[in-house]
């Protein structure tokens, strides 16, 4: 029986993924580097720096700015997302969600979470779902973001619980390939077409039942 579950945090406990979306093409038409919502799904589950990266590099503009410069274009487009999700609140959790986490806890299952954003603390905060988590990985303290498998095990040990024995939900390729590397076995959010055949997946959020878990553990 798996001990432990890893979350993601955009487009599983709740759809921050828009205001991500608006943040970055914000910030890439104010240094002259448009993006549409195809681009965006490379920025998806791949933390703020890395992002910033894709972006840079996407115009051959990598370049162009030293560190500090750097650190200034990721804080500017950090303002920009946390001023558009000032308004989120518990009404904001997806479907399912909360009936799921209150029936890992009910079992004894530690919940832990794995984002690649900075924010996690404050969202979780912000969707009243602080109690639900027994750990949370910090980004910072990882050497390499999703797909490498770093934060899914940083987010298991924090729970005292190894990989193996953890399941790993998440919604981005990226995400998926984190888990598979960490050896916790990933559940998908979506569509196969997006995240692969070669894991569960489940089309909705309303999907991630106690029950299925343990399910497809056992299969």
């Amino acid at each position: 029986m798996f001990k432990g579950v890893l979350f993601d945090l955009d487009g599983i406990l709740t759809d921050t993924a828009e205001y991500h979306y608006q943040a970055w093409k914000k910030l890439g038409q104010e240094i002259g580097i448009p993006i549409d919502r195809k681009f965006n799904e490379q920025l998806k589950g791949v933390s703020r720096n890395d992002s910033l990266k894709l972006l840079l590099e996407k115009a051959d503009r990598v370049g162009e700015y030293n560190s500090e410069k750097l650190q200034e274009l990721a804080t500017c487009k950090n303002n920009y997302y946390l001023e558009m999700i000032k308004n989120i609140g518990p009404e904001d959790v997806y479907p399912g969600i909360l009936t799921l986490l209150n029936d890992l806890k009910e079992h004894g299952v530690k919940v832990s979470l794995a984002s690649a954003s900075k924010n996690g603390p404050l969202l979780l905060g912000l969707l009243k779902l602080n109690s639900f988590f027994d750990g949370i990985a910090d980004p910072k303290k990882v050497a390499f973001g999703k797909p490498k498998p770093d934060i899914f095990l940083l987010a298991a040990k924090n729970i005292n619980v190894r990989a193996e024995e953890c399941i790993g939900i998440e919604d981005a390729i990226a995400g998926v390939q984190a888990i598979q590397s960490s050896g916790a076995m990933p559940i998908g959010v979506g569509k196969t077409s997006e995240l692969g055949d070669n894991l569960n997946i489940v089309p909705t959020t309303e999907n991630l039942t106690y029950d299925y878990l343990v399910l497809k553990w056992e299969d």
